[in-house]
Formats: C-alpha cells, structure tokens, sequence
C-alpha cells in the first residue's frame, strides 16, 4: 500500500522538532566517545589529526582539520549568533528593556559564580587557572531540548527566559574569547581587520544588499583575524553587526533574517555535530576517582552543576527583591530554580573555551577538561528536567 504523498515523512517530521538539533549533537558526542574508546581510536585520531593546508602566494594556511573546525566551522556558528544578538536587540525580545533585567542578571550571576567555584579549586595552579571561564557558559540547543521533552506544559515565558539568557550568556562568551583568550597580537593583522570594518560599515550605510560582497570582505577579515592573534572566530561575530536588517528596495525583506533562516539548519544540523564529534571523545582508558577528583575537571562540573544553579537562580532573586524587575506570572520560583539547573548545560561553548584554554596552548596536561564539561552538563540536564517536571503543573496553574 502506497503512503500518502500528503503524509510527513519520520524524516522530515524530526528534523522539523525543536529538539532535533541538540539530538543530533548528543548523538555526535556519544559517537566520538565510541570512536575515542573503542579500535576506530586510531582512525577518529587520524582525522582529527590530518594536516590541511591552504596557500595563495605568501599567504600559508595550516592547521590540522580539528583546528579547521574550530577556527572556521566555529567562525560559521558564531556568524549566526551575531545575526540572531542583532535581530533579538532591533526588534526581538530584546528590543523591549523590561525583557532584559531578569535574564541579564541570571547571566551575570551565571558566569560570575561558576567561574568563582572553579577559581577556588584551582587558585595557584597558573596552567588550570587558563580553564576558568569554561563552567561560565550556556549551551541553548540541549537546554531547549530538554524542555522539549517537558512537552506543552512548558510556559512560553520560560523559553524566552532561558533564551534571553542565553543570548547574555553567549556576549558575555564572545568577550571572554576577545580578552582574555587572545595569543601574540599581530597589529598589521589587525590593522587589515580594522579595513575590513570600515569597508562593511560602508557597505551597510549605502544600503549595500549583496550577500556575496559582505562574504567576500567577511572571509578576509576572517584570515587577517587568524593570523592576527585574536581568536578567529569573532570575525563571525563581527561580520553579523553589519548585515543589512532591513532591505531599502523590499521595505518586508530582511537580508539578515534570510541569511539566519538559511543557515540555521546548517549550523544546528551539521556544524555543532561535526563540532561536538570533534571535541568529545575523550578516552576513558586509565580513568578512575583520581582523575575525575582532579582539580580542573571538578571545578568544572561543580562549577556548571552547582555554580549555574545558584548563581542564575540567586542573582535573579536579588533582582526580583531589589524590585528591580518581577517573576513572570506563569512562573514560579521553583520552575526558575529547575530552569536554572538547567542552564549548567554548558556543552558546546564550554568545549570550545576548553579547547582555546588548554588544547590549543601545546601543554602536556594530566587531566581532561572535557571529562568535568561532560559530568556536570549531564547532570544539570537531569536535575532541570526533574524540577521542571515536578514544578510546571503548579505553574501552569498559577497562569490560569
């Protein structure tokens, strides 16, 4: 019997969940541990490890293909966090100042109490203390998916909560990376940078709509921002500023909004997994207490499982007392504590902090951050979805 062609496909009904993209990232990262603990190590090394090389002229790209991903995959999702800051700010969530204090304060106390935690475990130790932004972020896509399990009786307003935070979450990120995760300064570099800028704010006055013209400029800059000793990536960032939000010649086409939806699924689907493949496998050969009792990987998993809680949770209540700003009515303070619990998922930036913090710097470690990004993300997962499930009825109720 032949299927409706009206009928949906599984295929195409997954990819259409909300939750698809951070499945697939917790597939990618559960295959890369297969890969990191099993004979197909040698093999996950041997592509981790390939040299990829680029040369025009005297200009020489070289890297293995794990720093391609991290410095250009990544390049490509930070690019869409830029358009998505720009357009929550202009006419978003954002664009209203009484959305902002609640999250912004969650975010404050967020990244300032995690980092706090792990400070402690590991004061005096100069090469762990590289490491102590890595508990300080949020990963959206498992955070959203978990609430997706959590099905309709998740409020509106606890999404455009955790949202919103995660948007401060990835500024306060993006500053982290530009100060203090930046190698020998190359000021040609930067002054090839500073070109670049000038030529895109140009093109965004003149009201410049070609996609391929701010690229072009964009990939520039992006190679001047590599060799520069400023992480590369927020050359995304920076190209995203100047993406025309509105077109001058069709007043309901947004240039940036086509250029999000387009690569929304390109980056959910195919860039944060191959990232996470990349990043995740860590081998388990060796490893007992002493390892996983380490200062850094604890400091990391306190830091993300205990830290988020109470600073997300404490830095919003002091606002709400402060009578700076309100609790939500459909919220209740529990569900605000789950959804804290929550934001200790700190997965995908997390991993690439540790890889800027330690991976990248050539020292020989005896311990694995990624272990303490693993345990403590896995378990704020857990605990959020418990609260949450156990607190949204009484929320929806209150709504009503």
């Amino acid at each position: 019997m032949n299927m409706s062609q009206d009928q949906p496909s599984f295929i195409s009904t997954f990819f259409k969940m909300e939750s698809a993209g951070g499945i697939i990232l917790m597939l990618s990262a559960v295959f890369a541990l297969v890969c990191a603990n099993t004979p197909l190590q040698s093999y996950y090394s041997l592509i981790l490890d390939t040299p990829v090389e680029i040369r025009i002229g005297a200009l020489e790209i070289a890297k293995p293909s794990l720093l391609w991903i991290n410095d250009g995959l990544m390049a490509v999702f930070f690019f869409l966090v830029g358009l998505e800051l720009k357009r929550e700010l202009i006419e978003g969530e954002l664009a209203d100042k009484r959305n902002i204090v609640l999250p912004g304060f969650g975010a404050i106390g967020g990244m300032a109490i995690p980092a706090l935690i792990y400070t402690l475990f590991n004061w005096g130790d100069s090469t762990a203390m590289a490491g102590w932004a890595i508990p300080a972020a949020t990963d959206i896509a498992f955070a959203l998916g978990v609430l997706v399990l959590l099905g309709s009786r998740v409020p509106t307003s606890i999404k455009l909560f955790l949202t919103s935070l995660a948007i401060f979450d990835d500024i306060g990120a993006i500053l982290i990376i530009a100060i203090f995760y930046t190698a020998k300064i190359s000021f040609v570099s930067l002054i090839i940078v500073a070109c670049c800028l000038t030529i895109l704010a140009i093109l965004n006055y003149r009201k410049v709509e070609s996609k391929s013209v701010y690229f072009f400029v964009g990939i520039i800059m992006w190679i001047a921002m590599l060799k520069s000793g400023v992480h590369a990536t927020l050359a995304g960032v920076m190209l995203a500023i100047f993406i025309p939000m509105r077109s001058a010649s069709k007043p309901d086409h947004s240039p940036l909004k086509e250029i999000e939806h387009d690569l929304h699924s390109v980056v959910a689907f195919w860039i944060l997994p191959i990232f996470a493949f990349a990043n995740a496998g860590i081998s388990l050969t060796g490893v007992g207490l002493e390892q996983m009792l380490h200062s850094v990987p604890l400091g990391i998993a306190l830091g993300l499982f205990l830290g988020k809680q109470l600073g997300v949770f404490g830095f919003c209540w002091l606002a709400i007392k402060l009578n700076l700003t309100r609790l939500p009515s459909d919220i209740s303070w529990r569900s605000l504590y789950g959804t804290a619990a929550l934001c200790g998922i700190g997965f995908t930036m997390s991993l690439f902090i540790g890889s800027l913090a330690f991976e990248e710097t050539d020292v020989n470690l005896i311990f694995d951050e990624r272990l303490g990004i693993i345990i403590g993300s896995l378990a704020s997962g857990v605990v959020g979805y418990l609260i949450l499930r156990s607190s949204l009825p009484t929320a929806v109720k209150q709504s009503g």
